[in-house]
Formats: structure tokens, C-alpha cells, sequence
């Protein structure tokens, strides 16, 4: 008998994705009983505004819903997102320039499948999400990471970049405010990246996702109103997940010049057709409703923020850069590696992260997920009472 065809070389080189890998083992230890506190997953810990639930719900009473719709998505939801983006991003666009995707994740995907082609460098600012290397190599190109560590406050420098750059560099990765590190970087920072990669002809990938969580005055200026002329070689990928708490909703987008929207498009067109109809509905209410709960959602952040760091910088060994965005703090924790700690003596935070799981039932993502080894991602969109215990767990641990 023949041996079987061997599955696709490819996708046996991804990996799992590191954030929710380690979600999932916290969850199952719970449910197994142990008082697991987890700062590993992405995802706000508020329900979903009502008014959201309610147009989803009055939408299911609607048969036009229950039929296919325009892959790229529905046409009233993409004016939407044509407004939100001239509103947040400072970018003028027409429904032309919009797929509706499942999620930001689906975006971020066929972002580099349209301008990505084999061999293509993508220069990769780290610390980065742990998903967009292995979406660039599914689009068969190569990353090329960038580093910019706590003394820098996790933000690279156009210096850094060209020293990076060949004659093989198509895209960079451009994320503020940042995953998994909260940096956000300055109008004057955004604008000098994006001239450069302006001069050079290169493609910028934008994830805006985190774009209204901000905090002590901060705005996160998007790089194409930094730079204008940039935005005909600039994709953004954005979504409501963050914002609103509709992780599970899945809708998320894609804007960017006529010509390559209509390459992605014809992607998504074999790939997953339109987004469920119910949640672009909701989706639509929340980009056009009112805003207060989401402001609402956004200062309980901004108080974890400051307690999280407060309490964090309290052990000897870590050190905890101020992030402005998003919900994660990126400690350095080179100053624990090396000592011995209960008789355990961890040299990566890989291992700190697994003893940190075993002694202290506190579950967080080690910085290898993210790029080098010697930070920890914590996410503070978990409850006040679970964070500061969490915390204080993490203080007695390493008294």
C-alpha cells in the first residue's frame, strides 16, 4: 500500500497561536477547580453594550438577513466604517475601500496576502502580536523582526528600520497603540516612519484596533494622517472588538487604495463570502450609536492601567514601562531570571511564566510569544478585585 500524501508543509510550520494557547490552559485548570487568575487573554471582561444586543436581536426579525450579502459586507455598515475612519484615522475613502471581515484577525491575514509575494522582507516591529509572523509566512514571506526593548519604551526608530531595510523589504507593521506592549507612539514618531517608508515605496500594514483605548490625554495618530500621501500604499486594519467588548461578534475590516481592496476582495469572495449578517448589524450599532459606555469601559481601563503598573513596580526585578493604549502591561522580568525562587531557579520567561502558573495560579503570556525572551504580557482587562489579587500573589512569590 501507498503511504499516505503528506499534509501541507506549510501550515505544519505554524504554530499555534501563544495568547490563546495559554487562555485555554487557564481556563482548564479552572474549570478543574484551581483559583486560576488570568491575564492572558485579549479580550475586555464587559458585556456588550445593550443597545448592540438589541439591534442584533431586532435584526433576527429581519429575513433579508438570513440570505447571502456582499462579500465585502453590507453596504450601510461599510458608510460607517467610511465615517469612523475619516473621524478616527483622519483618512477621506469611499465604500469602495472597505471589506467587512470576520474579525481583525481576517484582516490582518488577507492584508498581507494582497501585498505580500514570495520572498517579500516584512519588517516586523517587536515586541509584536503573535499571529502577524505567521500570517506573513502564510503569504509566503519573510519577517524580519525590528527590536525595541523598555529602554525605548517598546517603539522602534526610522534608524533601526533602514538598518533593517534590503533591496527584499516590501511592508512594514506599523501597530499603535501597541500589542502587546501599550506603547503608542507620537505624532512626530508616526510621521517620521511614515515618510520614510513613504521614500522607499513600501507598504504599511496599520492595525488600529486598539485606536480609542487611550489614556492621560494621549491620541493615537493613525500614520496616513501623519502622512497623507502615504495612504496609496497603506492598508488598516481595524474592527469592534476591543472598543465595544464584541470579541466574540467577530467583525472586523479592512480600508486601503481601490486596486488592492479589490484584490483582497476577490480573496475573501472564495474564502468566507460576507460576514454574518446579524453581527455587521451590530457592528453598525455600534459604530453609530452612542459612545458613552464605551467611555465608560475606557476609564475602568485607565484606573486597572495605573493600578496594575503601581502595583507591578512594587517587585524588586521588574520593570514596568507607563503603556498609554490598549489593555497590557509589558514588564521587563530580566531582573528575576537568574534567581532561585522556592527552589526554582528559571533562565527564560517561558519558564518564569510556568512557575509563575504552578506556584502562584497566576496565568500570563511569556515575552518569547512576542519576540525575545525576558518580558511578560499581562492583560488588565479582567476584573479590579481578580487584578489586584493576581498582583499580590506575583508580590508575595517574589518577596
Amino acid at each position: 500500500m501507498t503511504e499516505r500524501a503528506p499534509l501541507s508543509r506549510k501550515l505544519s510550520a505554524i504554530a499555534e497561536s501563544a495568547t490563546l494557547k495559554v487562555d485555554a490552559k487557564a481556563k482548564s485548570l479552572q474549570a478543574a477547580g484551581r483559583p486560576v487568575i488570568s491575564y492572558a487573554a485579549g479580550e475586555p471582561d464587559f458585556a456588550t453594550p445593550q443597545f448592540i444586543v438589541d439591534a442584533a436581536a431586532e435584526a433576527l426579525h429581519d429575513p433579508a438577513n438570513f440570505r447571502y450579502t456582499p462579500a465585502a459586507g453590507l453596504p450601510v455598515l461599510r458608510e460607517a466604517i467610511v465615517a469612523k475612519t475619516l473621524r478616527d484615522s483622519g483618512l477621506e475613502i469611499s465604500p469602495a475601500q472597505v471589506i467587512v471581515t470576520n474579525g481583525g484577525k481576517q484582516a490582518v491575514y488577507q492584508a498581507f496576502q494582497t501585498v505580500v509575494n514570495p520572498g517579500d522582507e516584512v519588517l516586523l516591529p517587536a515586541p509584536y502580536w503573535t499571529t502577524y509572523p505567521e500570517a506573513i509566512a502564510l503569504a509566503d514571506g519573510v519577517p524580519v523582526e525590528v527590536f525595541a526593548g523598555a529602554d525605548q519604551g517598546y517603539k522602534v526608530t526610522v534608524e533601526q528600520l533602514e538598518a533593517a531595510r534590503t533591496d527584499k523589504t516590501t511592508v512594514l507593521v506599523f501597530v499603535s497603540p501597541s500589542n502587546p506592549t501599550g506603547a503608542v507612539y507620537t505624532p512626530e514618531e508616526t510621521a517620521a516612519i511614515g515618510e520614510w517608508a513613504l521614500e522607499h515605496g513600501i507598504w504599511v500594514i496599520t492595525d488600529e484596533i486598539y485606536q480609542n483605548l487611550v489614556y492621560e490625554g494621549v491620541r493615537a495618530v493613525s500614520i496616513v494622517e501623519a502622512v497623507p500621501e502615504l495612504a496609496g500604499q497603506t492598508l488598516l486594519v481595524n474592527g469592534v472588538a476591543k472598543t465595544y467588548a464584541m470579541t466574540g461578534w467577530r467583525v472586523g475590516w479592512m480600508v486601503g487604495p481601490a486596486d488592492a481592496i479589490k484584490l483582497a476582495g476577490n480573496l475573501q469572495s472564495h474564502l468566507s463570502s460576507n460576514v454574518n449578517n446579524i453581527a455587521q448589524r451590530a457592528a453598525l450599532a455600534a459604530l453609530t450609536g452612542p459612545q458613552d459606555e464605551v467611555e465608560q469601559m475606557r476609564q475602568a481601563f485607565d484606573r486597572r492601567r495605573r493600578l496594575i503598573v503601581e502595583e507591578l513596580s512594587k517587585i524588586d526585578g521588574v520593570t514596568v514601562p507607563n503603556p498609554l493604549g490598549a489593555f497590557y502591561v509589558y514588564p521587563d522580568v530580566t531582573g528575576l531570571l537568574g534567581r532561585t525562587w522556592a527552589g526554582v531557579t528559571p533562565t527564560t520567561s517561558l519558564e518564569l511564566a510556568d512557575f509563575i502558573l504552578e506556584r502562584a495560579e497566576v496565568a500570563v503570556v511569556p515575552g518569547e510569544a512576542f519576540g525575545p525572551s525576558g518580558y511578560l504580557r499581562l492583560s488588565y482587562a479582567l476584573g479590579d478585585e481578580q487584578l489586584l489579587e493576581g498582583i499580590q500573589r506575583l508580590q508575595s512569590l517574589f518577596a
